[in-house]
C-alpha cells in the first residue's frame, strides 16, 4: 500500500516535483492544493509558474512530441495546468508580470473541429503565452477583428477538413498589413503539410501541439532579437 504523501511535510524542491508528476498525471486537484500550499508558504507565483506549472508542461511537451503519451493525456494535463493557472493568474496581474507573447487562435470557416485547435492553445498557455481562443467557423472578419482588438505576436489557425484548408491562404491574403506590423502566422491541421503553409504563405505549419509551442517560442525569440 502507498503511503500518502502530506504536502506540508515536503521541501519546496520536493513539493515543486511532485508539481510536475501530478501535472502529468493530469490530477487537477492535487495541482489545486500544490498551488495553495505554495502560496501558503509565500512563494512567489511567477516561481509557481516556471518551476511547477511551466516545468511539467515541458515534460508533457517533449513526451509528447515524441510519441511517449498522446492527445488524452495531454489534455488531461493541459487541464490540470489551466486549474493551477485560475488560482495564479490574477496574482500575476498584480505583480504586473508580461506573457512571453500573445497568441489569437481559432479554427477556420466551415470547420467545427476544435480539438486540436484547444490542445495547441492550452499548450502554449503552458508554455507561458496569453492566448485568445476565437472559436470555431471563424471567418475573415473575425479574424481581424480579433487581431486588431489584441494585437496578437501570432495568429494560430486550424483546420481538419480538406474543404476548408484553403481558406487559411484567403485569411493570409486579408492579413497583409498585419504581417508587415509583426504579425506572424501558424497554421496546423490533420489535412496539412509544409508544402501547403509555403503555397498559401504561412509563416509555419506545425503538424502537432508540441510543435505550435517550439514554434510559437522560435519566432517570439527572433521578434525580441
Amino acid at each position: 500500500m502507498t503511503e500518502e504523501i502530506n504536502i506540508k511535510d515536503l521541501a519546496l524542491d520536493e513539493l515543486f516535483e511532485l508539481m510536475k508528476e501530478d501535472l502529468y498525471d493530469g490530477l487537477a486537484d492535487e495541482i489545486v492544493a500544490e498551488v495553495n500550499e505554495c502560496l501558503e508558504r509565500d512563494v512567489e507565483p511567477t516561481d509557481i509558474l516556471s518551476n511547477g506549472l511551466v516545468a511539467g508542461m515541458q515534460v508533457v511537451g517533449v513526451d509528447f512530441r515524441d510519441g511517449v503519451i498522446f492527445v488524452p493525456e495531454v489534455l488531461m494535463a493541459a487541464k490540470s495546468m489551466k486549474a493551477g493557472m485560475a488560482i495564479l493568474r490574477p496574482l500575476l496581474a498584480e505583480t504586473g508580470v508580461e506573457p512571453i507573447g500573445k497568441a489569437v487562435i481559432g479554427t477556420v470557416k466551415a470547420d467545427i473541429h476544435d480539438i486540436g485547435k484547444n490542445l495547441v492553445g492550452m499548450m502554449w498557455e503552458g508554455a507561458g503565452f496569453e492566448v485568445v481562443d476565437i472559436g470555431i467557423n471563424v471567418d475573415v472578419d473575425k479574424f481581424k477583428g480579433a487581431v486588431a482588438e489584441h494585437n496578437p505576436d501570432i495568429l494560430g489557425m486550424s483546420a481538419m477538413l480538406t474543404t476548408t484548408m484553403p481558406y487559411m491562404g484567403v485569411v493570409i491574403d486579408s492579413m497583409k498589413k498585419e504581417r508587415e506590423s509583426g504579425l506572424t502566422i501558424l497554421v496546423g491541421g490533420a489535412p496539412l503539410n509544409e508544402a501547403f503553409a509555403e503555397d498559401i504563405r504561412a509563416d509555419a505549419y506545425c503538424k502537432d501541439a508540441a510543435v505550435a509551442v517550439e514554434t510559437a517560442k522560435k519566432f517570439i525569440e527572433i521578434k525580441k532579437g
